[in-house]
C-alpha cells in the first residue's frame, strides 16, 4: 500500500510507521488527515473560527497521541470523535460566555424577572414536546449544532429532521402567542 491518493485517508502503512514514532510518517499522516478533519469540522462547528481551531486541535492530538490509536484503521473515526467533542466543547464554552454576558447585561430587577418567566415559558413549551421533536429543537436551536449533523445523531433524514423541526418550531411558537393572548385579556 502506498502514500495513499489526495482523496483517501494516508495508508495503513504510514499509520503504523507513525505509531513506532517516524518522523516523517507523522508528517504525512498530519498532512494526509487535514483536509479531512478541517472538511468535517467546517460541516460540524458553528463558526469557520471555531472549525479552524477544532481541526488545529485535532492534529495536535493526532500528532501527540498517534501511538495510543490502537487499530490502524480506526484513525478516520477517532479524528472525527475528537473532532466532534471539540466542536461540543466550543458551542458549550460559548453558552456559557453568553449565560454570563446576559446576566451582566440585566438592568434592573424587573427586567430579571421578565426574563426569567419568559424563559420558563419557553422552558415549558419546549418540556411539552414530544421527545423525539424536543430533541431536535434543542440540538438544532439551541445547541446550533448543523442540521446535517441532528439528522445523523438522531437516525434521521435530513428531510425528516427539518420536517420534526418545523413542527418543534409551530408548536412552542403557537404555546407562547397562547400565553401572550391569555395575559393581555
Amino acid at each position: 500500500m502506498g502514500r495513499g491518493t489526495p482523496s483517501s485517508w494516508p495508508a495503513a502503512d504510514i499509520v503504523v510507521a507513525a505509531q513506532g514514532g517516524d518522523e516523517a510518517s507523522i508528517a504525512a499522516l498530519v498532512s494526509g488527515a487535514h483536509p479531512h478533519v478541517r472538511r468535517f469540522a467546517y460541516s460540524l462547528c458553528a463558526s469557520s473560527q471555531d472549525a479552524e481551531d477544532a481541526a488545529q486541535e485535532a492534529m495536535i492530538v493526532l500528532y501527540r497521541k498517534i501511538g495510543t490509536l490502537r487499530a490502524t484503521g480506526a484513525l478516520a473515526s477517532w479524528m472525527f470523535r475528537i473532532v466532534r467533542n471539540e466542536c461540543l466543547r466550543r458551542v458549550a464554552d460559548m453558552a456559557r460566555r453568553s449565560e454570563t454576558s446576559a446576566e451582566a447585561c440585566t438592568a434592573s430587577a424587573e427586567d430579571d424577572v421578565l426574563a426569567r418567566l419568559e424563559i420558563e415559558r419557553v422552558a415549558a413549551a419546549i418540556a411539552a414536546l414530544p421527545a423525539d421533536q424536543r430533541r431536535v429543537l434543542i440540538m438544532r436551536d439551541v445547541q446550533g449544532l448543523p442540521g446535517s449533523v441532528v439528522a445523523e445523531s438522531v437516525g434521521l433524514s435530513t428531510a425528516a429532521m427539518k420536517s420534526r423541526l418545523h413542527r418543534a418550531r409551530t408548536t412552542v411558537r403557537s404555546e407562547l402567542d397562547a400565553w401572550k393572548e391569555a395575559a393581555a385579556q
